[in-house]
C-alpha cells in the first residue's frame, strides 16, 4: 500500500470506529452523568434531567415554547471542546499502541462530526423551523426516538446514532401506552399500534 492509501485506509478505521465508540459515549455521557448526579458532579444532572426535562416533555411543550428557554436546548459552549478531548482518549491510547496516527485523524473527524450532529439535531428537535434537515427520513425517526425519551427518561439515551441503545436494551420504538403527544410534520406517531 501507498502512504496515500495508508492514510486514506486508517482514516477510515479511525472514523468508523470512533463512531460506533461514540454511540456508546453519548449513552453512557447522557445515562450517567445527564441523568442522575455523578460523586458530587451535579451540573449536567442539574442544567438537563431538571431543568431541560421540565422545559421540553413529550406534549406540546417538547417543542419550545419561550424564547427564554432556548438556552436550555443546547450543551454549555465549552462541552463540546471537553467531550471530545475525552472521547478521544481511547482513540489516542489504540493510535498508540497499532502504531497509527492516521487513525486519530479519522476519530477526530468522528467524534467532531458526532458532536455537531447532537447539538443540531437536538436543537432543531426542539424548536423546529422546517429546515431542510427535518425533512429527511433519518431526522424523522430520531426525532420520534427523542421524543419518546422525553415522555420515558430512562429509554432512547441516543441522540444521533441509537446504536448504544439498541446494544444496550434501552431502545424503545413506540410508547406502550397512549400518552398527550407533540405534533408536527417532523414528529413521527409514538403511540402503541392498534391491533
Amino acid at each position: 500500500m501507498s502512504f496515500t492509501e495508508h492514510l486514506i485506509f486508517w482514516t477510515a478505521i479511525g472514523f468508523i470506529g470512533a463512531g460506533i465508540f461514540a454511540s456508546f459515549f453519548e449513552w453512557t455521557l447522557h445515562r450517567y452523568f445527564m441523568h442522575r448526579p455523578f460523586l458530587n458532579f451535579r451540573y449536567a444532572f442539574q442544567a438537563h434531567a431538571v431543568v431541560h426535562h421540565h422545559t421540553f416533555k413529550a406534549d406540546h411543550t417538547y417543542h419550545l415554547i419561550h424564547d427564554h428557554d432556548k438556552k436550555t436546548i443546547p450543551m454549555a459552549w465549552w462541552n463540546g471542546p471537553l467531550l471530545i478531548f475525552l472521547g478521544m482518549i481511547p482513540a489516542l491510547a489504540l493510535a498508540w499502541s497499532i502504531g497509527r496516527w492516521e487513525f486519530m485523524i479519522g476519530a477526530f473527524l468522528a467524534f467532531s462530526s458526532y458532536y455537531g450532529a447532537y447539538e443540531y439535531m437536538h436543537w432543531c428537535m426542539h424548536l423546529p423551523k422546517a429546515r431542510r434537515v427535518e425533512r429527511s427520513w433519518i431526522f424523522y425517526r430520531l426525532n420520534g426516538h427523542h421524543l419518546l425519551h422525553h415522555r420515558y427518561m430512562h429509554k432512547n439515551y441516543n441522540v444521533v446514532m441509537p446504536f448504544a441503545d439498541f446494544c444496550l436494551g434501552t431502545l424503545l420504538l413506540r410508547s406502550k401506552i397512549k400518552f398527550a403527544q407533540a405534533r408536527g410534520e417532523a414528529v413521527p406517531d409514538v403511540q402503541p399500534r392498534l391491533n
